[in-house]
């Protein structure tokens, strides 16, 4: 990184800090400091909603997720829309009447305080965890890649989150998201164009989509039937939208957002934008990856993209099979080149035979890359079994450190630093916002002030940041880091969800049954989880089914037994 690249990455970040802090100084009462004095206009909402879902490891993990798999991530979005329609039709109007500060508030005033206290429980572990992955996903990358420290790195994006966040509260969170969004949206569409420059002079975009579909890397929409397939048209449309409807419906980080909307029509509108535009934005991040993928058809490209990994084998007895293995990798990539002229020769001649043929020769070739990238994994793994072997969240920043002119370079890795304080904004502030009002005003005697409350809000942000550090310092990286934070949503929400779909539809089922219900489920879906019975997208349906049925059996038993029949 030249001094360009330093000077754009601290000046973006430092204003983001100084900006949120300056125009969100003096929250006077606890509205202020929670729901940004209800001001919010819809533009404000939208933005800020979709930057609190679209974090760094969206910008790191999918370009990554599309170069290995192709563009069927996306469908992992189709039941957000959905979702958001019946947010904006049941859930917004529910919460505006009752003029509530958190979702769980109105469990309390459907069901009791345990059902309310539990389901708040069940956010601040789920969203703390995931607050420390948003922290970490970031430096465990940046630090394999730069050589930064990793501790440091976690501790500077948790400072500078927590310094606005504490101070400004959601209107500070929302403000400086605006700011982010625009600098993020910015980055990757330089990098985009950037990629497409960067191709051989006869490929144009329509041929980059060629040359990716020819590798099946456009492969959409997938009508299996399999439960057991990670990302299909059906897991998107039903464990997507619940996922989305629980997300958006019950995690007070998202609440958050829409909550602070100057009406109703503020916040259904703020909510529709994220449902328009929220599949464009990420089939765009997925397509710069697809874009990534043409690139390195005809550039050098490293058998595994996390240089932690090369280091860690080229110091082990393996360097000389590995050296063998990158060899080969070489060869592969030279033939792989060939294939691809040969297909584009074929196209342009518009010789359909010749073209199929062309396109058998590049799958046969991309096997037997495929292939010898495991084996690579599996020689990384003999030599450190600690290293990371899946390279999916490297190939970007990889990308951007070795393409990239200098000054793009400190842009992107400002892109990739604003979404991690974004989304990590949000979660801290509502966590502290639940923990102050959920439990310490809920369960608190005494009458305190408006004042006294805002201080504990911030106590509690401030101490949620330095547990979601600790968190960052102590994670481990596990299989593909967007992956990570929608598995750790899909085995808590699905059972949320369910105790707010019982709350709004099943009015004969009381506060006991819920809380039991909800104990019950959620031991089962761990377990589900762990025994790997399906897909983590179907946790959410599964949840969400299992507890609605659970709370209805159990009310029936309460009834018959507090009111058995009488015999004749």
């Amino acid at each position: 990184m030249g001094n360009l690249d330093w000077f754009i990455l601290t000046g973006t970040l430092l204003f983001i800090v100084i900006y949120g802090v300056w125009k969100t100084k003096g929250s006077k009462n606890v509205s202020d400091y929670v729901l940004g004095g209800k001001e919010a206009r819809w533009w404000t909402i939208g933005l800020s909603v979709m930057a609190t879902q679209a974090s760094a490891i969206t910008f790191l993990s999918t370009p990554g997720q599309a170069f290995h798999d192709g563009m069927g991530f996306v469908q992992f979005y189709f039941g957000l829309p959905l979702a958001m329609i019946v947010i904006c039709i049941v859930f917004v109007p529910i919460y505006h009447r009752l003029k509530v500060y958190t979702a769980y508030e109105f469990l309390e005033k459907r069901f009791d305080l345990k059902t309310r206290s539990l389901a708040a429980i069940l956010f601040l572990v789920q969203r703390g965890l995931a607050a420390g992955i948003t922290i970490y996903a970031p430096s465990i990358i940046l630090s394999a890649v730069l050589g930064w420290d990793l501790l440091t790195l976690n501790i500077i994006i948790g400072i500078l989150v927590i310094i606005y966040t504490v101070s400004g509260g959601t209107k500070a969170v929302s403000v400086t998201q605006k700011q982010q969004m625009i600098i993020i949206m910015t980055g990757m569409f330089v990098a985009f164009f950037f990629i497409l420059g960067a191709l051989p002079p006869e490929i144009s975009f329509s041929n980059a989509l060629k040359v990716a579909g020819a590798s099946e890397k456009l492969n959409i929409l997938d009508f299996d039937l399999n439960t057991s397939s990670r990302y299909t048209f059906w897991s998107g449309i039903t464990g997507g939208f619940f996922l989305a409807l629980a997300y958006f419906g019950t995690d007070q980080s998202q609440v958050q957002r829409y909550l602070s909307g100057k009406s109703v029509r503020e916040m259904q509108l703020g909510l529709i934008f994220n449902g328009i535009f929220k599949i464009p934005m990420q089939f765009f991040i997925l397509l710069v990856g697809i874009m990534v993928f043409v690139f390195y058809q005809y550039n050098p490209s490293p058998i595994n993209f996390n240089p932690a990994a090369r280091i860690a084998v080229e110091n082990s007895e393996y360097a000389e099979d590995y050296q063998e293995l990158e060899e080969r990798h070489k060869e592969i990539e030279l033939e792989k080149t060939m294939a691809q002229d040969e297909f584009y020769g074929a196209l342009k001649l518009k010789e359909y035979a010749a073209t199929m043929e062309a396109k058998q020769h590049i799958l046969a070739v991309n096997q037997k890359e495929k292939v010898n990238r495991e084996k690579a994994k599996l020689l990384i793994s003999q030599a450190d079994s600690l290293v990371q072997t899946n390279d999916k969240d490297y190939v970007f920043i990889h990308f951007i450190l070795n393409n990239l002119p200098k000054g793009l370079i400190g842009l992107l890795l400002a892109v990739i630093l604003s979404a991690a304080m974004s989304s990590t904004a949000s979660e801290l502030n509502a966590l502290g916002t639940i923990s102050a009002l959920d439990l310490y005003k809920r369960n608190k005697k005494g009458e305190f002030t408006q004042q006294h409350y805002v201080r504990v809000s911030k106590a509690f942000t401030l101490l949620w940041g330095i547990i979601a550090i600790l968190i960052a310092c102590v994670a481990d990286l596990f299989d593909n880091l967007i992956q990570l934070v929608n598995i750790i949503g899909s085995i808590f929400y699905g059972n949320v969800l369910g105790i707010f779909l019982l709350a709004f539809f099943f009015k004969f089922v009381k506060g006991n049954a819920v809380f039991v219900a909800a104990i019950i489920t959620q031991i089962i879906v761990i377990v589900g989880y762990q025994l790997d019975w399906m897909s983590y997208l179907w946790l959410n349906a599964f949840g969400c089914t299992l507890v609605i049925i659970f709370a209805m059996v159990l009310e029936g038993f309460d009834r018959i037994l507090k009111n058995p029949p009488i015999e004749t």
